[in-house]
């Protein structure tokens, strides 16, 4: 425990009330995560302090932003087989079993992130103290790695806080602040910031009697109730995730049904489980999803702009819920339109999802005040970011940068929001047109998580970062794309949803068609998602790209705009909504459907990725992935569309679309970036 020059990632101090405080610090990184390497350090501390024996021990972090995050899940990607799996998993228990036998009383100390192996410790603890302010987080997130809790957690949860609360964290991976924990009994104590510290030694000082569930959550993990519940769990489950995408929370509930009421078996089983997931294709590919986050947040460390003041034009939807998203990540933010009676619808949605989000009287109060209605447009000479979210004309957009630039400072970037407008439509009425940047939303701007980054070879580096930074902080993915048209979502998702037009104007049903495309991974069918979206601004983006990109627009969907059914919105698009739900009708009698559905809308898609990496629109593969998946919801379990082309063969999809052209026509016409995609794919092996 002596002295090092540099600093440990795991170091113990003693006081004088011989209380051992043990601090995680993982060096060079800004969060504690549990490699290998920290897990042993760690092990070699407590084998100290079990001979030291103190009065108690008490863990904590000296990062900022959490406890702990979790494990190393790019450490996840170097087991080769099971056999490294399962000995990997069972090193993590075995440290977590040492902690949890201690003979004196041990309590985790949390604040921040604390999640997946940094719960799982907390778990072999003997007590629990958490911070009390929303950004305390904590939760089993491993499900949406296509794993479950391997180092004790599924084991220690379930008889701590009943099988209701804890099988629900896990398969759902949600997480939960720390007055939540406290309810659920995660935790002992939730405490304000200034208080943690005494808590946690008074639970060392006096050690009162650990938590128990109360007779109704123990009653959950009865053998006789198990099989009943486990029913429960997997309809529920079975609503959002299928077992043959997504293994991993099916492997769960039989783990606890058949292991709850021996604790040392249930290790055993965790182990193997965990072992036989994690080198599986879903959780690989999930694995693979996840780091491309993360590659997509890093980016945002590039430049160390830190806007606080936004000024958003246009207070319609979309505009509007900028503007709400901004304010609700601590932004000040003006709203600016042409009259208050425009801006008031914008203020009650907002304030509905503040509500729905921050639950309690003066946090929505506090995120109400940061959003300023500003007909005025007085926000413009203070705002770090100008956002113009108007409507999707070249002239009316030119038009109002004429009367902002003037007015904006000129450290501050503005910004597009256009989803099909090039830049250099928009710029050359700018003194400086180098500082015009796109940064485009997807609409439910609240849902969607990606923000595309649109630059071409005049927007100025230093723009383009800033863009990046300040998506970053407000919590968003970026993804920085050529200014081409419909950049990159749009141009890739665009030629599936009119295939699935064509397929619906050919007799199949819509609801079939939505059908194959649910089993194939996408999160919702394209008809309903065309309808969801709009069919008048499907046919505006198609009718764009078409001009361009030389695709034919479906006559059936400028019938149904023209005769005014355009979707959730109407009432009516291809199918009836009722309260904004789709009715979808059988399939007609004798219909069976015929093979090569799916095939036809998801090559489609697949040819517009390889076009776009072809022709350069994002910097990387890794980017084209992680902005279908992010983008589109391209079914994550296959790790995005190069990792499923890379899955299944070039060769062989190339061969099919050669058929489809043959039979249906040009739009199947293989684009020639196909010539270089098997290179991509064999570098992105070898380097990952």
């Amino acid at each position: 425990m002596g002295t090092h020059n540099t600093k440990p990632d795991v170091y113990t101090v003693i006081d004088d009330d011989n209380i051992a405080w043990l601090h995680f610090d993982k060096q060079h990184s800004g969060t504690n995560v549990l490699s290998a390497s920290i897990l042993e350090a760690f092990y070699e501390e407590l084998l100290v302090l079990a001979e030291r024996t103190p009065r108690g021990l008490v863990i904590l972090s000296d990062k900022a932003n959490g406890f702990i995050a979790g494990a190393d899940v790019s450490e996840f990607t170097r087991l080769e087989n099971h056999d490294q799996a399962i000995s990997a998993i069972q090193r993590g228990q075995a440290v977590f079993d040492r902690l949890a036998a201690l003979p004196f009383p041990t309590v985790a100390m949390i604040h921040g992130f604390c999640l997946g192996g940094g719960l799982e410790m907390a778990l072999a603890c003997r007590y629990r103290v958490a911070r009390n302010d929303p950004a305390t987080r904590l939760g089993l997130p491993e499900v949406r790695l296509g794993i479950h809790p391997g180092f004790g957690g599924s084991v220690r949860l379930t008889p701590l806080v009943g099988a209701l609360h804890a099988m629900d964290l896990m398969l759902s991976g949600r997480s939960v602040d720390g007055r939540a924990a406290k309810r659920m009994g995660i935790v002992d104590h939730a405490v304000p910031e200034r208080h943690l510290k005494s808590a946690a030694r008074a639970m060392i000082l006096d050690p009162p009697f650990p938590h128990r569930p109360g007779k109704l959550q123990a009653l959950s993990n009865h053998a006789w109730v198990r099989p009943l519940l486990a029913r429960v769990f997997r309809h529920q489950v079975g609503k959002k995730a299928r077992q043959d995408h997504y293994p991993a929370p099916y492997a769960l509930i039989d783990l606890w049904q058949q292991h709850a009421d021996n604790e040392r078996d249930m290790m055993h089983a965790e182990a193997a489980s965990v072992a036989g997931l994690i080198t599986g294709p879903a959780a690989q590919n999930l694995i693979r999803v996840f780091l491309l986050q993360e590659q997509l947040k890093a980016l945002g460390r590039q430049s160390d702009f830190r806007p606080t003041r936004i000024h958003v034009v246009g207070a319609g939807i979309m505009g509007g819920d900028i503007a709400t998203w901004c304010a609700l990540r601590g932004m000040h933010v003006t709203l600016a339109d042409q009259s208050p009676e425009r801006i008031a619808p914008a203020i009650k949605r907002a304030h509905t999802l503040f509500k729905r989000r921050l639950k309690r009287p003066r946090p929505i109060q506090e995120a109400m005040d940061r959003l300023m209605p500003d007909h005025k447009g007085l926000g413009v000479e203070r705002a770090d970011v100008v956002i113009e979210a108007i409507f999707e004309d070249a002239e009316v957009k030119r038009n109002l940068y004429r009367e902002l630039e003037p007015r904006m400072r000129k450290d501050a970037i503005l910004a597009t929001n256009t989803s099909s407008i090039p830049l250099a439509e928009l710029r050359d009425v700018l003194d400086d047109p180098s500082r015009l940047v796109g940064i485009h939303f997807f609409n439910p701007v609240a849902k969607m998580q990606l923000v595309e980054i649109v630059r071409d070879d005049k927007t100025h580096a230093d723009v383009v970062a800033k863009a990046i930074a300040f998506t970053c902080g407000i919590d968003r993915l970026p993804l920085p794309v050529t200014s081409t048209p419909g950049f990159l979502v749009n141009r890739v998702l665009m030629p599936y949803l009119l295939e699935a037009v064509e397929l619906e104007n050919e007799g199949v049903p819509a609801a079939e068609i939505d059908r194959q495309a649910l089993e194939f991974g996408m999160p919702m069918g394209p008809i309903e998602l065309a309808d969801t979206v709009g069919l008048d601004i499907c046919l505006h983006v198609a009718e764009n790209l078409g001009q361009h990109l030389d695709t034919p627009v479906p006559q059936r969907l400028r019938d149904l705009v023209r005769q005014g059914r355009l979707g959730r919105k109407s009432g009516e698009g291809f199918y009836q909504y009722k309260k904004g739900k789709p009715i979808k009708p059988g399939l007609p009698k004798g219909y069976h459907p015929q093979d090569g559905i799916s095939d036809r809308m998801i090559l489609r898609m697949l040819n517009e990725a390889v076009a776009c990496l072809h022709e350069n629109v994002i910097d990387t593969p890794d980017h084209l992935d992680a902005g279908m998946v992010y983008g589109t919801g391209f079914a994550p379990f296959r790790g995005g569309p190069l990792r499923y082309i890379e899955t299944e063969g070039a060769d062989t999809l190339i061969q099919r679309l050669r058929k489809l052209e043959q039979e249906l026509g040009s739009r199947f016409k293989p684009d020639p970036g196909w010539e270089h995609v098997s290179g991509f794919t064999n570098e992105e092996e070898t380097s990952g």
